[in-house]
């Protein structure tokens, strides 16, 4: 009998505390999310899951090893720590996220038509809007942020999942969860929280604008621009040149033909495999006592907040080009300026032909959409090198 009580009173269930619970519930809506609504699938299902790991009572998954007084191992602590600790802490994760984008990422739409640059970089103001508003909000009392705090939080603005993540572990390891999950349910909004945006700051003459097709981007372009960037970027902002490097590695492997195997491993086995632990490990950190809290609630505001500036100041860019331009741009496609790849580029595309049915925007928005994970990565370098 006495073994019997012992074994009902450590169970999960005996131990389950109300924030453990709440936090449980919660990766099981991001499950749903996930599976039902198909929002970021391959992301959502294991920090979902992770978060349901890391909140059961006794399992300690999220644990950090345990040291006696002299220093002697007693508990080698939990499969998730070590993935947070070795794959995300170190920046190891989202590098590696990076470069199996730049492997899958086409320069072309973007070389073909150099002046999305500017809807990239204006989409930006998101990032830096954001970390002014989260330091306003300090004026409340009802939240409080560093400096590095906000700008890890900015960086949601780009609706760059990888670049967030990167960030926020080496500013404000403390938010990570937070700020990855808000980065990606904002990026999975992307077809809801984008179009009335793009509606209410365009004309109906502006939606039906039907750009010109974009010239053909020769190979020795697509090969020479990747080693371009990085070299230009990295001299005038070394802090940038991880991410970037990585990005634009993937992309050479893509363009240079030479190394095809290695350009399929880093789009498929190599992502896939990142993906997975990577989100685990963003998940062991959305435990009861780092999620639920003012903060968390905050980040989600100013979360929302930086995306829709973004968007914004995207769509307010083009319109500005136009008025000083004689090749119009459709302003839809400045919307596509944040670097949710490429979910911004299809929202667009999709109110462009409700618009004009004949009209496709696709391959237009593509080249401020990757100008926008530039632009994403050049501004986590200022931030990291004004911070760090």
């Amino acid at each position: 009998m006495e073994k019997l009580l012992k074994l009902v009173g450590d169970s999960g269930l005996a131990n389950l505390e109300f924030g453990q619970a709440a936090m449980i519930i919660v990766g099981l809506i991001l499950l749903y999310l996930a599976i039902a609504k198909r929002f970021e699938p391959l992301l959502l299902v294991p920090i979902g899951f992770g978060a349901i790991l890391v909140n059961i009572p006794g399992a300690g998954m999220g644990a950090p090893p345990i040291y006696d007084d002299m220093g002697e191992l007693v508990s080698y602590g939990g499969l998730l720590y070590y993935i947070f600790k070795l794959g995300i802490e170190t920046g190891i994760f989202p590098l590696l996220i990076f470069l199996g984008v730049g492997a899958m990422t086409d320069f072309g739409p973007m070389l073909a038509n150099p002046k999305t640059l500017l809807l990239g970089a204006a989409a930006q103001f998101g990032i830096f809007g954001t970390v002014i508003g989260a330091l306003l909000l300090n004026e409340t009392g009802w939240v409080s942020y560093s400096l590095e705090q906000a700008a890890a939080i900015g960086i949601i603005g780009g609706a760059d999942g990888p670049t967030s993540i990167y960030v926020s572990s080496q500013l404000a390891p403390e938010l990570l969860g937070a700020i990855a999950v808000a980065a990606y349910a904002y990026m999975a909004l992307v077809p809801i929280l984008q179009p009335p945006i793009m509606r209410a700051l365009t004309t109906k003459k502006e939606r039906v604008i039907v750009m010109t097709q974009l010239r053909p981007v020769g190979k020795v372009e697509k090969i020479a621009f990747p080693l371009v960037l990085l070299i230009l970027v990295a001299m005038f902002l070394p802090a940038a040149a991880p991410l970037l490097g990585m990005f634009c590695l993937g992309n050479l492997m893509r363009e240079s033909g030479v190394v095809d195997r290695l350009s399929d491993t880093a789009q498929n086995a190599l992502i896939n495999i990142v993906t997975i632990f990577l989100g685990l490990g963003v998940g062991s950190k959305l435990d009861a006592e780092s999620f639920l809290n003012m903060q968390t609630a905050g980040i989600m505001i100013l979360g929302i907040v930086a995306f829709c500036a973004g968007t914004a100041t995207g769509v307010l860019m083009a319109k500005l080009m136009n008025t000083v331009s004689t090749n119009k741009l459709n302003p839809l496609i400045g919307a596509a300026g944040v670097s949710a790849v490429p979910m911004a580029a299809r929202a667009v595309n999709k109110v462009g032909l409700q618009a004009n049915n004949q009209n496709f925007l696709l391959m237009h928005a593509m080249g401020p959409n990757v100008a926008g994970v530039i632009g994403s990565a050049v501004a986590a370098g200022v931030m990291l090198s004004f911070l760090s």
